[in-house]
């Protein structure tokens, strides 16, 4: 007879665990921050505590108007994602139309967001595709017209590109949750009411949905609110965004700017918690509209244009990064285009031919810390679930598990810099793989608990009874019939890392560098011809990695149907 096995201690091991890979790494960043940005740091020569740095950051130019960019450009994006992903679902849950939209956006996931950014740019620019398709036909172009666009002051163009990332990162997760609530039902008795599809959903499963996705919306909104590699290429330049200005005010040759940096650090942690306590605000606001629509029986059955309008949104948003990596690809094969010609006099492998030798160290980087991190974070998202049996995980280990997430990465990151800083280490792969490490594993965990917990607990039952022990039963019984869910799950952390621009840059310090660092680095005027090379090798890596998930299964267990599901 098995023994039963005891969960209490190995949660609370587990949950402690947790606390100190994720919780004290973080707590040391913002304490990082907080010190310096009061002038103490004694390795840089700050000995007293000092407001002075504040003051300083008072007095830089057009310091407000980039702080409240970057929070009306996250509070438009969260905005727009949810309202959008949460009208398709509204509208086509369940529908034929639902999963073909569904098969459209799920790739999406796998491209990094600098990638993505550079396929709107070479869409959206004066001189980008959708012009010469139009040009100069319709528009009388000979030459680029005189338009911000990237770069716009208003930072229209970086709301899109975050939107057009971001829509397909909630409606996925919200695809995770969907199966959880009883749709169905919900249909039928709401349609029986005389209920619209949008009102109906709204009323009676989406308080249930956006309980179960409020975390990533959370976490949509403090990564708006305080991205840097998208902002560097599609946002606002004079001025840029707070993030941009602290990335620049850390990588100055001065160390005293490293003061500076701190201060517009903290400032940047404050402007998150607004943005947070602003999207609270809207939670309540949308509560009391959902109860007065509710209580007024208004059944709003025309609701066929809200419903068209969201699947062209999410169709759009497909649609924009496919077409903007396409247009990458040719011009990275491209010889001479001039304007307004839609397609490239020639094509040549010369470009390709030219940069790779210099891209490969990059590359190299780049492939060893994804698998790396990957890895080490797929191993422990194992023992952790191991250890902590079909329980759910709740308490302390479960919060501080979103923490890399719902912190801005300039803030802690920033902070870890500084206290590598004043020990006096020197920048290396290992502390890189550690904060690669540091923003992988929440991934993994959270893309493997739900797969695991789903398990039949019968087959390890089974395994028991003929007498194998937990670890044999992991290995031979648990982890063959997990083997898609663990290879899916590497994917998402290899991509995670294959996409991590500011913790490399800062914790790097130049020194390391990877594709995402190199990328973003052209944008300030690189070839178009090499951007388009560096942004494609970076959008192909996520897709060979899913690629390997889907196809690995296939493979191995090609004489097991069942297995290959």
């Amino acid at each position: 007879m098995a023994r039963p096995i005891r969960t209490g201690s190995r949660g609370l091991t587990t949950n402690t665990l947790l606390a100190l890979i994720l919780g004290l790494p973080i707590l040391a960043g913002i304490a990082g921050v907080i010190l310096p940005a009061f002038g103490y740091l004694p390795a840089l020569g700050g000995l007293r505590v000092t407001l002075g740095h504040f003051a300083e950051l008072a007095g830089q130019p057009h310091i407000l108007r980039s702080s409240l960019t970057g929070l009306a450009a996250g509070l438009a994006t969260t905005c727009a994602a949810v309202a959008i992903v949460g009208t398709f679902l509204a509208g086509f849950a369940g529908m034929p139309a639902f999963s073909r939209i569904q098969h459209l956006v799920s790739p999406l996931l796998a491209v990094p967001h600098a990638a993505a950014a550079f396929a709107l740019a070479f869409l959206v620019a004066p001189s980008g595709f959708l012009v010469r398709l139009v040009s100069p036909e319709l528009t009388g172009f000979m030459r680029p017209p005189q338009w911000l666009l990237p770069n716009d002051p208003l930072a229209v163009s970086m709301v899109a590109g975050l939107i057009t990332k971001e829509v397909p990162f909630l409606f996925l997760i919200a695809l995770a949750a969907l199966p959880q609530l009883p749709l169905r039902q919900a249909r039928q008795l709401t349609a029986a009411l005389g209920y619209g599809r949008l009102s109906g959903f709204l009323i009676s499963v989406w308080p249930a949905l956006y309980r179960q996705i409020r975390l990533a919306v959370f976490a949509v909104l403090v990564y708006s609110v305080s991205v840097v590699d998208v902002a560097i290429i599609l946002g606002p330049q004079l001025p840029a965004t707070l993030p941009v200005r602290i990335a620049q005010w850390a990588d100055d040759h001065d160390l005293g700017a490293r003061f500076l940096a701190s201060a517009a650090a903290l400032l940047q942690l404050a402007i998150v918690l607004a943005a947070v306590t602003a999207w609270l605000v809207i939670e309540r606001i949308g509560r009391f509209v959902l109860a007065r629509l509710t209580h007024s029986g208004r059944r709003l059955r025309n609701d066929g244009v809200p419903r068209f309008v969201s699947a062209v949104a999410m169709a759009a948003c497909a649609a924009v990064i496919f077409l903007g990596i396409a247009t990458l690809g040719v011009w990275s094969v491209a010889g001479l285009w001039p304007f307004p010609d839609a397609w490239p006099t020639k094509l040549t492998s010369q470009i390709w031919l030219r940069t790779l030798p210099q891209l490969w160290p990059a590359l190299r980087t780049t492939i060893t810390l994804a698998l790396t991190s990957a890895s080490l974070a797929l191993l422990s998202a194992v023992l952790l679930l191991h250890r902590n049996g079909r329980r759910r995980e709740n308490g302390t280990g479960h919060r501080l598990l979103y923490l890399p997430l719902l912190l801005p990465e300039i803030s802690f990151v920033f902070g870890l810099q500084i206290l590598i800083v004043a020990a006096g280490l020197k920048p290396a792969f290992g502390s890189v793989l550690a904060v690669h490490f540091l923003f992988v594993l929440p991934y993994v965990l959270l893309s493997l608990a739900a797969p695991w917990r789903e398990l039949d607990p019968r087959f390890e039952r089974i395994a028991a009874g003929f007498g194998k022990s937990a670890l044999q039963t992991l290995l031979t019984v648990r982890l063959p019939l997990l083997f898609r869910a663990c290879l899916t799950a590497f994917a998402i952390g290899f991509s995670v890392s294959v996409s991590l621009y500011l913790p490399t840059l800062l914790i790097g310090a130049g020194r390391l560098t990877t594709i995402a660092t190199e990328t973003v680095a052209l944008s300030s005027g690189g070839d178009r011809r090499v951007i388009g090379v560096y942004a494609l090798v970076q959008a192909s890596l996520p897709f060979l990695a899913f690629l390997v998930a889907s196809l690995g299964p296939q493979l191995l267990f090609r004489n097991r149907r069942a297995m290959r599901t």
